[in-house]
């Protein structure tokens, strides 16, 4: 654990991460763009990666840009959108082999950071638009995501949990957009917030690996150039808000098995001091097949064909997810609530807190022994607004104790109860 070693500096309107590693044979360097989750961009914003990854100027059809990547020992480009608490963070990430371990080979570097600088700032563009063929295309494969997600009923349950928990809420909005918005999207004004996006959004740049830092630095901010006046900067909002009175929402639809996914308010966030002794009661609650969840709701009473419990820990929420037949909704809603109960009244052993700590503790190492997953644990700190070296979060864990998680669960509230159901599988309210 000691071995991670992670610099920051701001440079040309850039937040530059350097971590040394000699564990890969690759490079990976990644880029998060971050700004406030709002109805108007999102839709642009989930459809941005699918148009980006297609091509760029020197290399604009899909042929010549992954020849481009094979060019690199093959290397590996990926580009995605995701929300964490009200953010919403394209990320880039390109990984390729180090020319370290490749004799007579001094280019790889240059290369990949000169077509990794194309992506962001040199897209596929014609006048005053995308590729009007890729924007077409493309814009039907996300309008494809979007209705998908009435198909995966486990998916489509949770955004309707979101729905209607975070109603008027930032959190609430579709991470894939609105098929109405999407059909109202120009290729000029898509183009015209692409724009405003590469100067104006938090952008951290991450590079892992065994690298020259002075090297990789200079041809970064060489090639990546942006108004740093322009880059809009704030801090991550603590998103609290009291759960209320709980509601019940039940839908029903041709299902054969139902969701019942239930959303509470934990009253804890990444910044705050209980955010460890949140993540040991999630992981005792529901995060592991040895959690209260899993054992009595699904193992004793045999009432789920999955139960389970995540946390998200920017915006203070934690979700219950579960598969069940639609007659037993009131009987696994009252045993979930239950659980709940056992744990804010300290219904675990020590050895059971023991055990779920080492849990927490190997799912964090295993995380950081990947690339991505160790870019993404040092992001979280950026979006959380808390600097924690990889030590510190191990420790934070082991140092919980009995006290702390029936603490933490004590402001744990519930909020909203959804049901998806089949016609008929559960009584009216």
């Amino acid at each position: 654990m000691d071995t991670i070693q992670g610099k920051q500096e701001n440079e040309n309107g850039l937040n530059l991460h350097f971590i040394q590693s000699k564990k890969y044979k690759t490079i990976n360097i990644v880029a998060k763009l971050r700004a406030p989750l709002e109805k108007d961009t999102i839709t642009k914003r989930a459809l941005l990666p699918y148009i980006l990854k297609q091509g760029t100027k020197n290399y604009p059809s899909r042929s010549e840009f992954q020849l481009k990547l094979d060019d690199l020992y093959g290397a590996v480009l990926s580009v995605d959108g995701g929300k964490k608490g009200e953010n919403h963070i394209i990320t880039v990430r390109l990984e390729f082999a180090n020319e370290k371990f490749i004799p007579q080979e001094s280019s790889i570097i240059d290369d990949a950071i000169s077509l990794f600088h194309e992506v962001l700032f040199q897209p596929n563009v014609k006048e005053n638009g995308f590729d009007e063929s890729i924007f077409k295309r493309e814009k039907d494969t996300l309008k494809q995501k979007i209705n998908a997600i009435q198909d995966d009923k486990m998916s489509y349950a949770n955004m309707r949990l979101i729905d209607e928990m975070c109603e008027n809420e930032p959190y609430q909005l579709h991470v894939h957009g609105y098929e109405e918005d999407l059909n109202k999207m120009t290729n000029e004004n898509l183009y015209d917030y692409y724009k405003n996006m590469i100067q104006q959004d938090d952008m951290d740049i991450y590079v892992l690996g065994d690298f020259d830092e002075k090297t990789i630095k200079e041809k970064i901010t060489s090639e990546m150039k942006r108004d740093q006046s322009n880059s809009i900067q704030y801090n991550a909002s603590k998103a609290k808000k009291s759960a209320g009175e709980s509601k019940e929402i039940i839908e029903k639809q041709n299902v054969q098995q139902a969701k019942l996914h239930i959303g509470y308010r934990t009253n804890i966030v990444f910044q705050d001091e209980d955010y460890f002794a949140l993540q040991v009661f999630n992981g005792l609650f529901g995060g592991f097949p040895s959690s209260k969840l899993f054992i009595n709701v699904r193992e004793k009473n045999s009432l789920a064909y999955y139960a389970s419990s995540r946390v998200e820990s920017h915006k203070g929420l934690l979700f219950v997810f579960s598969g069940i037949a639609p007659e037993d909704f009131e009987k696994a809603r009252d045993i979930i609530r239950v659980q709940v109960t056992a744990m804010k009244d300290g219904e675990f052993s020590e050895d059971e807190l023991t055990e779920t700590k080492d849990q927490i503790v190997n799912q964090f190492k295993e995380t950081m022994d990947h690339p991505q997953g160790l870019i993404e644990m040092m992001y979280q700190q950026v979006v959380g607004n808390k600097k924690l070296t990889p030590n510190q979060l191990v420790e934070g864990i082991r140092n919980v104790t009995k006290e702390d998680v029936i603490q933490a669960a004590s402001k744990i509230e519930e909020d909203t109860v959804y049901l998806l159901t089949s016609e008929g599988g559960s009584k009216d309210e």
